[in-house]
């Protein structure tokens, strides 16, 4: 692909980000505001913005209170949980601080509970520690040994949020713009979508959320990642007057995952899940779903394999639950005893786009890396929603340093 640089040659934005998610639209906002006047485009494959993983989760406004202090994820939930509740207030998009329980059911998550007590307050956040007759109060139908209440947690549905994301950012956006070639060169860079249209611009963000890896290698890049991608099955919850709110386990601290939990949508609907099972495609919201590319991909980098022989245990586990309802169903149980086999209608599955290292580590933070003229966003699953806002600026930031 040839084309002629910025020295004397016009390009048709200054930054072009790959990406219609809540990130990517949310730096196209950011880009609006610290730099009013700077030409920024858009490129979506899909035929409308947040089809995936911005579309596709718990809808959770994540308080902060998991990160570790100081980390990407700490410092941008706690900012954008109260970000995100101002922009929804200001724009007329329905949400809720609901605050949530994270219960112990068993003697041996009580030192993990008594961990994240510690570590939302130096988060920042205000925390209550509660003992089984107080659980109750908040949750009539839920049993634990300990719990704690986390008051600033929401609730609103991200698939709106990123449309207004979009109106106001003033950006071009583009659908149905599948990149298959980036040709960089000193002064700019140029893009091909699998249409044959070129994008030329000053800088290239990438947020392209499960292809990220791949289009970082497109622009000529070494990512040192591979997304993994993690499906998560999701439950609708038949007798939803069972739960008032939302409602967690103790997570484990070896996994970015939070495990089965209880959320009280907007619409009043009660989901139950995820689990984290290996999806047989980046895109893959079922079993049926298999992309032998995909597959070739991650058999490929050396991470999967010490990932899988490090954890494989709790990979079976999770795997054993989506293939059998009365698993998933017993885990359910561990916090609200009620649930039944029937109270458990499937509802529309999701994808995690994990970031794995080469040597098996599952990157646990948010993973942003520049290049000459690009910022390439390389690991943002949850809380990336809640902390779109502030993560919108940084990304925004970085590009624009790009420009001058």
């Amino acid at each position: 692909m040839q084309y002629a640089g910025v020295g004397g040659v016009s390009v048709d934005c200054d930054v072009l980000v790959i990406g219609g998610g809540i990130v990517g639209l949310s730096t196209a906002h950011a880009l609006s505001r610290l730099a009013p006047g700077t030409r920024v485009t858009v490129l979506e494959k899909e035929s409308a913005p947040a089809r995936h993983q911005t579309g596709r989760n718990s809808g959770v406004i994540h308080s902060g209170i998991y990160y570790r202090p100081g980390s990407l994820k700490a410092r941008f939930a706690v900012t954008g949980a109260a970000e995100m509740v101002k922009f929804c207030a200001e724009h007329g998009i329905p949400h809720e601080v609901t605050g949530k329980l994270i219960v112990a059911t068993e003697r041996a998550e009580l030192p993990r509970l008594h961990s994240l007590v510690q570590r939302g307050r130096e988060n920042g956040i205000p925390v209550r520690e509660l003992g089984p007759a107080q659980i109750t109060e908040y949750e009539p139908h839920v049993q634990g040994l300990a719990a704690i209440h986390v008051g600033t947690t929401g609730i609103v549905d991200y698939g709106q949020v990123a449309a207004r994301l979009a109106e106001e950012s003033g950006a071009e956006i583009v659908y149905g713009a599948e990149v298959d070639l980036i040709s960089r060169r000193p002064s700019a860079v140029a893009v091909r979508t699998t249409s044959g249209r070129v994008f030329r611009a000053r800088v290239l963000v990438n947020c392209a959320g499960l292809q990220c890896d791949r289009v970082a290698r497109l622009a000529g890049d070494d990512p040192g990642m591979r997304i993994i991608p993690f499906r998560g099955e999701y439950h609708d919850l038949a007798r939803p007057d069972l739960v008032r709110g939302l409602v967690y386990p103790v997570p484990d601290p070896a996994f970015p995952f939070l495990g089965v939990h209880l959320t009280r949508g907007i619409g009043g609907g009660v989901h139950v899940g995820p689990n984290a099972v290996p999806a047989l495609a980046r895109e893959g919201y079922g079993w049926g779903t298999v992309r032998p590319r995909d597959i070739a991909t991650e058999l490929a980098w050396p991470g999967s394999w010490r990932m899988a022989g490090r954890h494989w245990r709790y990979g079976a586990g999770e795997i054993h639950r989506s293939l059998s309802k009365r698993a998933f169903t017993e885990a359910v149980r561990r916090l609200l005893p009620a649930v039944t086999e029937a109270d458990l209608t499937p509802a529309a599955a999701g994808v995690r786009a994990q970031a794995v290292l080469r040597d098996g580590t599952l990157v646990d933070d948010f993973l942003i890396r520049e290049a000459p003229r690009t910022v390439h966003v390389l690991n943002a699953p949850s809380p990336a929603a809640t902390a779109s806002l502030p993560i919108g600026r940084e990304i925004a930031g970085r590009a624009l340093a790009h420009l001058s």
